[in-house]
Formats: structure tokens, sequence, C-alpha cells
């Protein structure tokens, strides 16, 4: 063997791939890496992760019982107040009072939910509207009715709505997987359509037949399976872990305010979607607040008519659900297509009170799809967009705009609705909601894009 032959040999052997054993499987551990010819870089598949943890569980099924008492207690107490006041200016009072802490309250909880545990407020409320209930069955069952009283229970319940909403507004999404908050979103809405769908029927069933008092002792039951439920939630809240350290004083909350409505400011997108929502909610709230009237004034016709139109967008609530549960919205599109269902919606809102019955069906089947759409892309988006320590924040103040618009659009619409006809403010109202999105949505929509565009 030549000098030159073995110097080829080890050159060769040198520059030879291992060999693997052949007790070591050939299937890799991991993803394998796709070169990416455009960027000239490897790339590796993400890993899907479950949606239906543990977790999500618990506060889905907590969601679904207190949402299904919620409905029988929304439908139940309306009428208590209205069958012992017999009244409608009184029973317009009860809802302003309940309203009220829903105002500034949300503000106010933001800060302390952004340094504290929110499942605990969760349950913790939770507990205490299971006892609220309880006592309202009680006095309804002993005939210790008095109005009084029931506007002070309204502004608390009120009070503990505000709260809630804030508190699982943000712990809601530290509970879904990567890459899920659409699909977990779309669960969301589901629930409170089909809590209406079921549960009103059977509560109207019951308060024809066994009386109003049974339905308040259904919606404590409920209250308490749910903070039961919610108390098994085993999710450790970073936030909470980092800055409990620190007393909370005054000083520290109103520095923590401050800093929440700095960080709005500089977010230019989540302003944007802020200050828009405020305007759709405060047009929305006008066309509510007409449209049970409008059709009340047509007789017993009207009210048929608006009991089947109101169903159908239920319906369309429930297929829009399903929809985003099964199906992705092209990322890149999903800031065209909010500003499609804006435009869409306002348009359908505004003029379905002119069109015959069926149209109207239509009308309002495509209102339920295509508002669970845009419930969907604004909450997942500005959801996984936020910074977990500052969402109590963000979703405080939001929450409290929203309610002061709604609260403003239905006092437009009382006094407006006295002097002019339904169909013309409604369309008007709808008209306003073109030019808010044309002038605030759509001006500031690079900033949008990036809540917006997102896989989520």
């Amino acid at each position: 063997m030549t000098l030159s032959y073995r110097i080829r040999r080890r050159v060769a052997s040198a520059s030879a791939p291992p060999r693997r054993p052949a007790s070591v499987s050939r299937r890799p551990l991991h993803p394998a890496p796709c070169y990416d010819r455009i960027t000239g870089m490897d790339t590796q598949l993400p890993i899907k992760r479950p949606l239906w943890t543990r977790d999500f569980i618990i506060i889905t099924l907590g969601t679904v019982v207190s949402t299904f008492g919620n409905a029988v207690s929304g439908f139940a107490i309306g009428l208590l107040v209205l069958d012992y006041t017999e009244s409608v200016l009184l029973y317009a009072l009860y809802m302003i009072c309940y309203s009220l802490p829903r105002i500034i309250l949300p503000l106010l909880a933001g800060p302390y939910l952004d340094r504290f545990e929110r499942k605990r407020v969760i349950y913790t409320l939770d507990f205490i509207s299971a006892g609220l209930f309880l006592v309202i069955y009680a006095l309804v069952r002993l005939d210790l009715f008095q109005y009084g009283l029931f506007l002070l229970l309204a502004m608390l319940v009120g009070a503990i709505d505000s709260v809630y909403t804030v508190a699982y507004e943000s712990l809601y999404p530290t509970l879904i997987s990567k890459g899920n908050f659409a699909r977990a979103y779309s669960i969301s809405s589901l629930i409170y359509p089909l809590a209406t769908t079921i549960m009103v029927p059977i509560a109207g069933v019951c308060y024809r037949t066994i009386g109003i008092a049974p339905l308040f002792l259904f919606n404590a039951a409920s209250f308490l399976v749910a903070a039961l439920f919610e108390t098994r939630i085993r999710a450790v809240e970073a936030h909470a872990a980092r800055r409990t350290a620190e007393p909370f004083r005054f000083r520290r909350f109103r520095s923590d305010l401050k800093d929440g409505l700095d960080y709005l400011r500089r977010e230019r997108g989540l302003a944007t979607i802020t200050a828009y929502f405020f305007c759709t909610t405060l047009c929305s709230s006008i066309v509510g607040t007409l449209v049970l009237p409008y059709f009340r004034s047509l007789g017993t016709t009207g009210i048929d008519q608006y009991t089947v139109i109101m169903s159908v967008a239920t319906a369309g609530r429930l297929i829009g659900g399903v929809i985003h549960y099964r199906f992705k919205y092209p990322v890149h599109r999903k800031f065209q297509i909010a500003i499609f269902v804006y435009l869409t919606i306002s348009v359908l809102d505004g003029t379905y009170l002119y069109m015959p019955f069926p149209v109207m069906l239509a009308f309002n089947l495509l209102v339920g799809i295509l508002g669970v759409t845009s419930f969907n892309i604004r909450i997942s988006g500005t959801q996984s967009y936020v910074a977990d320590e500052m969402r109590g924040r963000f979703n405080g103040i939001f929450q409290m705009l929203n309610i002061l618009g709604g609260i403003i659009g239905q006092l437009a619409a009382g006094a407006v609705g006295e002097l002019l006809p339904a169909r013309p403010v409604v369309l008007a109202a709808m008209a306003l909601n073109i030019v808010c999105v044309l002038f605030v949505m759509l001006p500031g929509g690079a900033h949008v894009k990036k809540i917006y565009n997102v896989d989520v």
C-alpha cells in the first residue's frame, strides 16, 4: 500500500459523517428544520399547544354556570321591579343605579388587579354574589320587598359586575395557551347567546308557574358552583408574584393609575381601538334603545317580530362563534376584515327598520355573525398584545369608556326619541358610526394592524 493511497483514505474518512449506531432511532427528536429560500434561514415548525388545558376547562365551566345564572337573574330582577312598582320610570331609575358604579369602578379596579391575584378576586366576588342573591331570594320569599333597598342592591350588583368584568378579562388570557387566542375567544362569544337562548324561555315558564323567587335561588346556586370551580385554578399569576412585595398604598395606587393612562397614550394602536369602541358603543346604544319602542309602536305584531328578530340575531352570534372556532382568517387581512365588518354592520343596523320583515331577519342574522367577528378580532388581538402587568388597567379604562359611551347613547336616544321618529334617528346613529370608522379607525390603521394582524 503506497503512502499516497494511505493519505487519501485518511482524508476521506475524516470528511465522512460519523456512522449512526444501530440502536439509535433515525426519527428526529424535534421537528425537522426547514430551509427558507427567501430569508436564507432555517425555520422550525411551531409546536401546537392544546387549548383545552385544565385551567381553561375550569374557567370555561365556571363561566357557563355563572352566565346561565346571570341570564336568569337579569330577566327576574327586571320583572320583579316592574311587578312591584308598575312604573317604567322607577324601572329606568333602577337601571341607572345599576350602571352608575360601572362608570368609575373599572378605572379604579385596574391598578389593584395589576398588583394582586385576579383569580382570588374572581372567586371572592362570585361567593359574595351567591350570598347576595340568597338575600334577595329571602326578601322576595318573605314579601319584604322595598324599592329603596333594591336600589342599593342594584348599585352593589353593578359594582360587583364592573370589578368582576375587569378581573375576568385580565385573567382569561393567562389561561389560554399560545396560538389559541382566537379559538378561545370564539368559545367565550358562544356562552352568552347560548345562555340567553336556553335560560330566558325557561325563566319565563318558571315565572308563570312557580313564581319569581326560585329564580333568585337558582342564581345564588350558580354563582356558588362557579366560585367553587374557580378556586381550583392553578395558574401562577406572574404579575402578582413580581409586585406584591410592595405595599399597596394610595400613593402607589395613584402612580399605577397614571402609568396605565400613560401606557394607553403611548400605545397609539390601543388608543385608536379604545376611542373607536367608545364611539361605536355610543352609536349602538342609540339603536338598541330605540328599536324596542319602534316595534312596540306597531302593536302586538311588532312585539312578535322583535322577539323573532332578536332570536335570529342570537343564532347569528352562535354561528359566528362556531366559524371562528373552526376556521382562521388570513392573518395579514384581519385589519381589512375588521374595517369591512364595522362598515357593513353600520349599514345593516341603520337600514333594516326600513326593510320588509324577511329582509330584517336576513340582516340581523348577518349582524350576529359579523358582530362575533368584530369581537373576536378586537379582543384576541388586544389581550394578546397588552403586557400582563398592564392588562388590568387597560381593561379597566376600556370598560369604563364603553359603559360611559353606552349611557351617553341611551340618554341621547331618550331625548331625541321623544321628538323624532325612531327610524331616521337609528339611520343617523349608524351614519355617525361610519364617520367614526373613517376618521378614527382608518387614520390609526398602521398602528392597529400591529395588534390585529397577528397570529393568535
